[in-house]
């Protein structure tokens, strides 16, 4: 699978202050059918039991231009996970996450190195918005101690209390010394009727976070609204395929209650808003459907 970067053009004098929207791969992942398209097999029974995987799909990282800053969506897989062999704890909880997924990361993969591809570095990033703190998404913590690490009070929670890491969450490579940590405040109405609390970004209304349980308690998704130009909605593990959504197939990981209550959000939240373009992390065609959306224009 392709890890280069997915670039749509730099767009100048047009007012807009979203300038271009990338994404970047770091690796890629193999899960199993449950895992994707959802089943009535308790969790444990069809992890534990499982014996085909889906091909690889990438894991992706959304970088965001503005005119004020650099912002990711999401930090992708550590390269360490796979180099490492203490990275992931012991005993039972390590067979879980070994049955989980398979990962596939090359040292050109790292989020610095792949960052890199676009002309810019870790040490450009001014914030990083994290849709949750599953290991596929906080890899790149470790690289970004001069940004702001945006989450939601609700997902932070998930660290506390008995043995994180048997919930999914790894707290040594998420709660790392040095970096600054914000909770997301959604007091802002910006007018998406199906969300009525919002998180303004940058203060201008071009990205903005909103709430989407149901994958974890605090899970958030990342809407970037462009001038001229389709939305755009960063699902984090909402789903895995955009297709997926659209047909109301939850995935298998999470809450069903809450993931379908948000679906059914972001498929009103569809209808309010024409043309948007749902982008999960996991989804192989995200990287196409991104060029697409800035060719409906033209």
């Amino acid at each position: 699978m392709s890890t280069e970067a997915t670039r749509l053009p730099a767009r100048t004098g047009t007012g807009d202050p979203v300038r271009a929207v990338s994404v970047i791969s770091t690796g890629s992942v193999e899960i199993h059918p449950e895992h994707a398209y959802g089943t009535k097999k308790p969790l444990y029974w069809w992890l534990l039991t499982s014996h085909r995987w889906l091909p690889p799909r990438p894991i992706n990282v959304y970088v965001v231009e503005h005119t004020n800053g650099l912002v990711l969506f999401d930090t992708g897989q550590d390269r360490a996970s796979v180099t490492d062999p203490t990275y992931f704890p012991g005993g039972f909880n390590g067979v879980v996450y070994d049955r989980l997924a398979k990962f596939h990361i090359a040292e050109h993969e790292t989020l610095d190195a792949q960052l890199g591809t676009l002309g810019y570095s870790t040490a450009d990033v001014d914030k990083a918005v994290i849709s949750h703190l599953h290991q596929d998404h906080i890899g790149g913590i470790p690289q970004l101690r001069d940004s702001e690490l945006l989450i939601t009070a609700a997902e932070w929670a998930q660290l506390s209390g008995f043995s994180p890491e048997a919930r999914g969450f790894l707290r040594t490579h998420i709660d790392v010394p040095g970096t600054h940590w914000e909770h997301i405040d959604f007091g802002t109405d910006l007018g998406l009727a199906p969300f009525p609390r919002a998180f303004d970004v940058m203060g201008d209304g071009s990205i903005v976070v909103l709430p989407t349980p149901g994958h974890t308690p605090g899970s958030v998704s990342m809407l970037v609204r462009r001038r001229d130009l389709p939305p755009l909605l960063m699902v984090g593990d909402l789903t895995y395929q955009a297709d997926l959504l659209e047909r109301r197939q939850l995935p298998g990981v999470g809450d069903r209650g809450e993931l379908a209550h948000t679906t059914d959000k972001v498929l009103a939240l569809a209808e309010l808003l024409p043309g948007l373009v749902v982008l999960p992390a996991h989804d192989p065609t995200a990287a196409q459907r991104l060029v697409d959306s800035s060719r409906r224009s033209e």
